[in-house]
């Protein structure tokens, strides 16, 4: 088994791109298959290097390694000979007509109440009106002719699919200036390279008839691919996520904090009927299975990633995030806030309410007890060292002495020493922020 991700160099990979490589991954690691990364950069006009490598930082974040790497561009005396193998059988023919041509054919059968589809009239051009095209300077861009009938395969999510060619235009396989196209440089690729299974999403559904018939014009045996169709992506509010992927890249995601183990398990099971879990990749690839893909478009919910995302953080050990916490933050501190953000992004808030000088907001009704609760402090020495239980003696004196309890006692003095409703737990804020800073917080915001 040989699978492969095939992205183009045009752009940051986003959540979409990075479903299908996990999807494709994870299906190969369940079935002891190799993964290929292939960069389809024939379009030399959009691909960027930078691109390129972007890809690749992206993928090794994820954990997503590849066996094989491979690039188009080295690869164009391929698709030369198998285009001249189609030219020589006659299924590979030149074509002649303007855009303007061809939108006037469109617009003609349109008309006519006819589907919108080729005419095939380059099919009926002979040698010598060939010849006169080529003498005029016109350049021939090449179309593939596609076969009477339907192909059909057993999609591995969508389940029975069927594709009628004939009602499909005829498609351009090499633009007048040589580039190749995907739907043919692809099809090469997985016949040579030995691809078994392509897992992409629902919109390439076409894409895979017109590329079956192709491969079977170039030798490929009945049943070569086993397929599966991923259901695109919608946003939270059930629109196309295609106009929000910008914020959704994997480079965004990875500089705002989230960890690439919650990306991963939230895709891996993003679809299906099971919940996402905070698993690693050698976890989730052996339960993978594609099959279990709903056949109905899934939603993206940021709120559901960052939930993954927190439990994720739950569980990481100080050395695993040391180097992207702020300047100074010390494991006592990580222990103290990572069940409580989720992002490695929101530490640096928390960093500062302990280590820094936020100004709290001003309780003038709880003036008078805020005033209490600095003259209850505890002092902080060496004899006596602030510790865990430090916030819970107190509170104690605190409550015998005004009789507060709930939140009537507790608030005040959290609102006042972080300057936020909810957080960390106090028993744990209080000993790395220490008497002073403590005691000066409960002055302003007792004013």
């Amino acid at each position: 088994m040989k699978l492969r991700f095939a992205p183009s160099p045009t752009g940051l990979l986003h959540v979409g791109n990075a479903r299908q490589a996990v999807a494709n991954a994870l299906h190969a690691r369940r079935h002891g298959g190799s993964f290929l990364l292939r960069i389809d950069d024939t379009d030399t006009s959009r691909s960027r290097e930078e691109y390129v490598q972007a890809i690749q930082q992206d993928l090794t974040w994820l954990g997503l390694g590849w066996d094989e790497l491979v690039r188009q561009s080295e690869r164009l005396d391929r698709y030369e000979a198998a285009a001249e193998r189609l030219k020589q059988s006659g299924r590979l023919y030149p074509c002649f007509e303007s855009e303007e041509e061809l939108r006037a054919k469109r617009e003609a059968r349109i008309r006519q109440h006819k589907p919108p589809v080729y005419d095939r009239a380059m099919l009926k051009l002979t040698p010598e009106q060939r010849a006169q095209a080529e003498a005029n300077g016109k350049r021939p861009y090449w179309r593939f002719r596609l076969s009477d009938g339907h192909v059909v395969w057993d999609d591995m999510v969508m389940g029975r699919l069927s594709v009628k060619l004939p009602s499909v235009s005829d498609p351009v396989l090499i633009r007048a200036d040589g580039t190749v196209l995907y739907a043919f440089a692809s099809v090469v690729d997985d016949l040579e390279l030995g691809i078994t299974d392509v897992l992409r999403g629902e919109d390439h559904v076409t894409n895979t008839g017109i590329q079956l018939d192709i491969a079977q014009a170039l030798g490929a045996a009945p049943g070569r691919f086993r397929f599966a169709h991923l259901p695109l992506l919608l946003d939270e509010a059930g629109g196309k996520l295609s106009k929000r992927f910008d914020g959704l890249s994997l480079r965004a995601l990875r500089q705002d904090g989230v960890e690439a183990e919650a990306v991963v398990s939230y895709l891996a099971r993003l679809g299906t009927s099971e919940d996402p879990q905070p698993l690693g990749f050698d976890e989730l690839a052996s339960t993978y299975d594609v099959r279990r893909v709903s056949r109905s478009a899934a939603r993206f919910d940021m709120r559901q990633l960052l939930a993954l995302n927190r439990r994720v953080m739950h569980r990481l050990p100080f050395e695993a995030v040391r180097d992207r916490l702020p300047e100074g933050a010390t494991q006592a501190f990580w222990e103290a806030v990572r069940g409580n953000v989720d992002m490695v992004g929101e530490l640096r808030h928390w960093w500062e309410v302990v280590g820094g000088s936020i100004v709290p907001p001003v309780q003038e009704e709880e003036s008078a007890y805020l005033l209490q609760a600095l003259e209850a402090l505890p002092p902080e020495g060496p004899e006596q060292p602030w510790d865990s239980e430090t916030w819970t003696r107190w509170t104690t004196a605190l409550r015998d002495v005004t009789g507060r309890k709930g939140k009537a006692l507790f608030h005040p003095l959290r609102l006042a020493l972080t300057g936020e409703e909810k957080g960390p737990e106090m028993r744990d804020l209080m000993p790395l922020m220490g008497h002073e800073r403590v005691a000066g917080r409960l002055r302003l915001a007792a004013n």
